[in-house]
């Protein structure tokens, strides 16, 4: 039996679920897609772990901002970031890919 799996992944972020439910979408164009659905889309992550990069919603983070969604790049997990639906997603995409 394996006892480990190996993925393509360089980083993860963590993209609080409970506050992209709240906001109901609020990203993308027409404000209609989940911010994690965005990030994947601009990062070219591939489903499951053979992507560059892993975009995972997550339980819950217990930091609860009005009209935000949380995130968590695991490359600098002493930063959580707080993204509203007005951000600029092309530029927190080049902060959050392999290069960023």
């Amino acid at each position: 039996m394996k006892h480990h799996v190996d993925a393509n992944w360089s980083h993860a972020i963590l993209v609080c679920k409970k506050c992209s439910k709240k906001l109901k979408g609020g990203f993308g164009d027409g404000g209609s897609k989940k911010l994690s659905k965005e990030l994947k889309a601009r990062l070219g992550s591939s489903k499951g772990r053979k992507g560059l990069l892993g975009v995972i919603e997550v339980p819950c983070l217990d930091i609860c901002p009005k009209k935000a969604v949380m995130l968590v790049d695991s490359r600098k997990p002493g930063v959580w970031r707080i993204v509203r639906p007005d951000a600029d997603l092309d530029a927190l995409a080049g902060e959050l890919s392999n290069a960023g």
